[in-house]
């Protein structure tokens, strides 16, 4: 019996070693700080880069990719070794730096680039190596802090502006917005377009709030005597820093949102607090419902312990998996109070 009790006692610590995560890197040269970074929806291999000496590049990320992929899994050679890969195209024409870059994801190689003066650019891909860069879209009165596109029109996007607005474009109509919201008396830092519901565009302000905004309303020429904010919290009392509706249409009511309060915090507009519910509990169990005044009943997640929080993405394959960057690194996390049933 003891040599039988040993026995299962070493093949639980066995059990219970896990293996040293193993992060392999290529590291690629470039020219000046990396403001953002955006890998093109059809080929994730094609990367477009916005640097702070007003260039924006485009790269051909395949053979560090392929080279990645067939690395040994305890590789470390070269991890430290930077690659002078020249990017395939460079446009210099921005009269500043900027943050805000989206590929289309309806049309392989149309790009939007916006800078911190006010302008906005759209990119169509004319061979494997060069663009097409149009002159500015014009409307903002000042920087241009983020670009999304329609997720069902190939030809609209959203822009939002350190002028508080929000601004709708169609590229046929070529360089005035279609429709403009006064979304907030501070800057609006971040947009997010629903994939699930496409009418719902949230975004996210220097103050701390973000919102909902049906753009159905918008659309249709009844912002002024309508009301497109559908939703509004105050809940972060920093700026809000990155904005991302959930991309499974199971969770189109899922948002993430990160602050410079150093908080990532997940929504589920869908929720309500239940009163009738409550006290059904109340009754079965014998005991007190305390639910939190000072927390919104759509709040499904805080999640804290990173400084500095810079961006986050939920993972596109994995729903209820979020990766969220920040100055100190970077957090995987996958809450198990959301819907998170992994793919066959």
């Amino acid at each position: 019996m003891d040599s039988e009790s040993s026995d299962s006692d070493d093949d639980d610590n066995e059990e219970k070693e896990v293996a040293k995560a193993v992060l392999q890197l290529r590291k690629v040269f470039h020219e000046g700080c990396v403001n953002r970074i955006r890998a093109m929806t059809q080929n994730p291999h094609i990367v477009a880069s916005w640097s702070d000496t007003g260039h924006v590049q485009v790269w051909d990320f395949s053979s560090h990719l392929n080279a990645l992929a067939e690395a040994e899994s305890d590789c470390s050679q070269g991890a430290s070794a930077v690659s002078n890969h020249s990017p395939l195209f460079k446009f210099g024409g921005h009269k500043d730096e900027g943050y805000a870059i989206d590929w289309s994801p309806h049309v392989p190689g149309r790009l939007l680039s916006g800078d911190c003066k006010n302008s906005i650019h759209l990119w169509e891909q004319t061979s494997d190596t060069t663009w097409n860069v149009e002159d500015p879209f014009i409307g903002h009165s000042a920087s241009v802090e983020d670009l999304q596109w329609s997720p069902v029109d190939p030809c609209v996007f959203a822009s939002c502006s350190v002028d508080g607005s929000i601004k709708i474009w169609d590229t046929r109509k070529k360089r005035s917005p279609t429709a403009t919201i006064k979304a907030y008396k501070t800057d609006v830092n971040v947009i997010s377009w629903n994939r699930g519901a496409s009418c719902m565009l949230a975004s996210g302000s220097d103050d701390g709030a973000f919102s909902i905004q049906d753009l159905r309303v918008v659309m249709c020429g009844l912002n002024e005597g309508g009301e497109s904010v559908v939703a509004y919290f105050e809940y972060h009392k920093h700026p809000i820093t990155s904005i991302e509706w959930s991309p499974h249409h199971e969770a189109a009511s899922t948002i993430a949102v990160s602050s410079s309060d150093n908080q990532l915090t997940i929504w589920d507009l869908s929720l309500e607090r239940d009163e009738e519910e409550e006290a059904e509990f109340k009754v079965k169990m014998k005991e007190q419902v305390n639910v939190p005044t000072d927390l919104p009943p759509k709040l499904l997640l805080i999640h804290q312990g990173q400084k500095d929080l810079k961006e986050l993405h939920w993972h596109p394959q994995i729903p209820g998996m979020v990766i969220s960057i920040a100055a100190d690194g970077f957090n995987i996390l996958m809450p198990s109070n959301i819907e998170n049933v992994l793919p066959a």
